[in-house]
């Protein structure tokens, strides 16, 4: 009897045993959540001459928004940061041959490179903006606002096939190079220039412009003319190494340190 009764309370404690849940471990910090590999170093390369994401500046020291932030990330990681500079074309050969961790450098988000690396999430958007002459009237920057207005674009860019599929009743004028539509539009030539927002963002406030213009309206984000933004590139083989990373982005921009590193690299706003 006494066995039956050892056995009964054996099962009945089964169920208990099999249903207890485990203790929750937290994460440590540089760890992912799909395997928990601690990491010490994340070795990131860019390249020296895109300013004001990454460049050397007047002391020989690289620096630039990019770098920053990658130092960030580091610090968000519990990580050790290296970032080494290399030529544009070495970037991704390197980050595939293993000689890197990740690349943060400036690449957009595309169809091509997509086939050789991975992305993490978007951490900056790439509008396009419109610039007018500062003692310009006011006006609606949409189609209907610029309906009969001049615009200069750089042919052969998305920002002309933006506007010839969404203003096309205004006065699409093409010039060979960005700086030749700028140009126009700083003689007065033209109404307004439509060009990449970061450039812009930059010309109005430089000596190039001599102060003729300022940035008109808002941004224009759409991905199938201006991409997705830019992300750090990482292997394809690495996907611990991309959460990681998304997760570091994160808290970043919670923390209030992402907007003071765009605050600090680009005093005339992009967006």
């Amino acid at each position: 009897m006494r066995r039956w009764q050892k056995l009964l309370a054996c099962l009945l404690m089964m169920p208990m045993l099999i249903g207890a849940p485990k203790a929750q471990t937290p994460e440590p910090e540089g760890s992912t959540a799909e395997t928990g590999t601690r990491r010490t170093l994340l070795r990131f390369v860019t390249d020296g001459d895109f300013p004001p994401f990454n460049y050397y500046d007047e002391e020989g020291i690289l620096t630039g928004f990019n770098v920053d932030l990658a130092r960030a990330l580091c610090l968000e990681a519990s990580t050790s940061c290296d970032i080494q500079a290399r030529p544009w074309e070495a970037l991704v050969p390197a980050l595939n041959r293993g000689d890197a961790d990740a690349i943060i450098a400036g690449h957009k988000i595309t169809p091509q490179l997509l086939q050789s690396v991975d992305f993490t999430d978007r951490y900056f958007h790439t509008p396009a903006r419109f610039a007018a002459r500062r003692d310009a009237e006011d006006f609606e920057v949409n189609p209907e606002g610029l309906d009969g207005r001049s615009i200069a674009v750089a042919k052969g860019t998305a920002h002309e096939a933006y506007l010839k599929a969404f203003f096309r009743f205004s006065a699409i004028r093409e010039f060979d190079t960005p700086e030749l539509a700028r140009e126009a539009l700083m003689n007065g030539e033209v109404d307004l220039v439509f060009d990449d927002g970061i450039g812009l963002s930059f010309w109005v406030i430089g000596t190039s412009s001599r102060e003729c213009c300022e940035l008109r309206g808002g941004p224009f984000y759409d991905p199938k003319y201006f991409g997705d933004g830019l992300a750090i590139a990482v292997s394809k083989r690495d996907q611990d190494l991309k959460h990681l990373l998304n997760q570091a982005l994160k808290r970043v921009r919670e923390s209030g340190r992402y907007e003071e590193l765009v605050l600090r690299y680009f005093p005339n706003p992009v967006y």
